[in-house]
């Protein structure tokens, strides 16, 4: 097989399995409520389970624990306030508590996904279906375009020590295909946001090759062909959902 075709060997299940997980993710945006939070809360679990082994944690620890986050996330939101960043952030305690190296990274990145998923569902259940929608397209274009752009046109690395797949042209290309999305959903009010979402985007797929980079792993697990775990799938997701959250909660979003 030549180098060229090594390039592309990884599309077909990466296309086939991202069907499966936009079919079933868009079904449970379109219905919200209960629906919306299970799948978040099945996709958090999951995304905790692989932290926790990555981290050093054995399967009586790691499948608690995603068990647990999975809990935690269906029950959140209807918890008075002053409640839920303690049930949130319990998990990740209750993890570090069982884990003998790599507890401050552990304690950092597990919080920072119980907060993400918790964006999610905040997104949806108030600001709606076409702020998700939206979220949803910055992410799926800045990976799409960065994907593409970076096996076409190669050329420097962005991060070579963390991800050493990730160029500069890949990079640049997710940020001018975010902003196309923020021009498309909101107009140039948009723009700006939709960019710095997408490099948080990247900026959370980094830290998490870092992580697997430190464990010596080359996927989180291996869940979903072509893509590996769910970590691998959603860490930029994840990153988007948590810088929307708090500029959100700190500054507030733009109309769209």
């Amino acid at each position: 097989m030549s180098l060229s075709a090594n390039k592309w060997s990884d599309l077909r299940a990466r296309v086939l399995s991202a069907l499966v997980l936009v079919l079933v993710g868009a079904a449970a945006i379109w219905l919200g409520g209960i629906w919306f939070h299970v799948f978040v809360a099945l996709v958090g679990g999951g995304m905790m389970w692989e932290l926790t082994r990555m981290l050093g944690g054995g399967p009586k620890v790691a499948i608690p624990i995603g068990a647990l986050a999975g809990v935690a996330m269906v029950c959140v939101p209807y918890v008075p306030w002053e409640f839920k960043l303690p049930v949130l952030l319990a998990v990740t305690f209750a993890g570090v508590s069982q884990l003998k190296k790599d507890r401050l990274i552990y304690l950092a990145y597990g919080s920072a996904l119980m907060l993400s998923c918790y964006g999610l569902i905040v997104l949806r259940d108030v600001r709606g279906i076409y702020w998700v929608l939206w979220l949803v397209s910055v992410v799926v274009a800045t990976d799409v375009a960065g994907y593409f752009a970076g096996r076409t046109l190669g050329g420097p690395k962005f991060w070579p020590k963390v991800s050493p797949k990730k160029t500069w042209s890949g990079t640049v290309a997710g940020w001018i295909a975010a902003a196309g999305v923020g021009l498309v959903f909101g107009g140039l009010p948009l723009v700006v946001l939709s960019m710095l979402t997408s490099l948080a985007s990247q900026m959370g797929d980094a830290a998490e090759s870092a992580i697997k980079r430190r464990s010596g792993v080359k996927d989180s697990s291996d869940l979903i062909p072509g893509h590996g775990g769910l970590l691998d799938r959603f860490d930029a997701m994840m990153a988007g959902a948590l810088f929307v959250l708090l500029l959100g909660a700190v500054l507030g979003l733009p109309a769209l």
